[in-house]
């Protein structure tokens, strides 16, 4: 389905316009399948589609020949901000439900991480899961990408398939999510080579130990931003997990508050803007939406950020600091 826009200003005089996209996993593959036990399914209690997914693209903006794929649910003003950066953008329908059940059943080392590995790739990575090919985000993604290809070929989707036209050419991905999403992110892409991953409020796994696993993506691909008040830094979690990625090696904590871009050039940017010390709306204020923190004219704060994020030259780093004796890793 596209979703047309309704300002006239969404298309130029060439024609080139902002296009939206939302179609169901379960429309586009018919293999895909539903897993209650693990609460993957395509429609909730009532019948409201779960499995519904989206994208957006907009080829007035110059191109950057990079796919951003999403992992957590929509958020139109964050796909605002990518495609008026160059990006191809999707959110996939993937396995997330399963935290609250498998994570009681797991204890230190790498268990949550093999269940997110597995509802990344569709692969066994798992015995306490089993998320087949169809149901993985890596296939979901290349059948999104190759719905898209045929249903807007002005965008040129196509051009994020490998050689062999029958998967996704990972190293052109930004891969990214927010909470479960880029703690996803980050353990796909330890597996996997992408062009980079943005981590919003996270990542964390408690104790897990695969943060430290060698990455087929090279470290000074990953960024992060969490606010200092969120629960992840309750227990060091936060700190943890980057230190473990390696990212202090490319510069030190920095709080963007104040601070001009490009941040020191680092991998880890922090925010104390107020939220009247409430941990959840923290969470949530580093993903543009509702809570995010906002200027006295109303714009949002962190526009450069977010701009940073996603464009920041992974070869530009900051400089390595020290591992942090408080930080509790062990």
């Amino acid at each position: 389905m596209v979703l047309p826009f309704a300002d006239a200003q969404t298309i130029d005089e060439t024609g080139k316009q902002k296009y939206e996209f939302q179609k169901r996993a379960s429309e586009i593959d018919p293999r895909a399948k539903e897993h209650p036990e693990i609460k993957f399914v395509f429609a909730d209690d009532k019948g409201k589609p779960k499995d519904v997914q989206h994208a957006m693209v907009d080829t007035r903006v110059e191109a950057r020949g990079q796919l951003v794929i999403w992992l957590m649910g929509y958020n139109s003003k964050l796909f605002d901000r990518t495609t008026s950066y160059g990006y191809h953008s999707i959110q996939v329908h993937y396995a997330n439900g399963w935290f609250s059940y498998i994570s009681k059943q797991v204890g230190k080392g790498t268990g949550i991480g093999g269940v997110r590995l597995e509802a990344a790739t569709g692969e066994d990575h798992s015995p306490m899961v089993d998320i087949p090919k169809p149901d993985g985000i890596e296939e979901r993604s290349y059948q999104f990408v190759k719905w898209l290809s045929k249903e807007n070929p002005e965008a040129k989707w196509e051009q994020f398939f490998d050689k062999s036209g029958k998967a996704i050419d990972w190293e052109k991905v930004i891969i990214c999510g927010s909470s479960h999403g880029s703690t996803t992110s980050a353990r796909f892409a330890k597996h996997r080579k992408v062009a980079r991953v943005v981590m919003l409020c996270g990542p964390r796994d408690q104790y897990e130990t695969w943060q430290s696993l060698p990455s087929a993506t090279p470290e000074n691909r990953y960024f992060g931003f969490s606010h200092v008040l969120d629960g992840g830094w309750t227990g060091d979690h936060y700190c943890r997990s980057w230190q473990m990625l390696g990212l202090h090696k490319f510069g030190p904590i920095v709080n963007v508050d104040g601070t001009a871009p490009p941040f020191g050039n680092s991998r880890r940017l922090v925010t104390d803007a107020d939220v009247k010390n409430d941990a959840g709306k923290a969470h949530s204020l580093v993903t543009p939406g509702g809570a995010s923190a906002k200027t006295p004219n109303g714009k949002y704060a962190h526009e450069a950020v977010w701009r940073y994020l996603f464009t920041h030259p992974v070869d530009q780093v900051g400089e390595a600091t020290e591992i942090d004796p408080d930080c509790v890793v062990d």
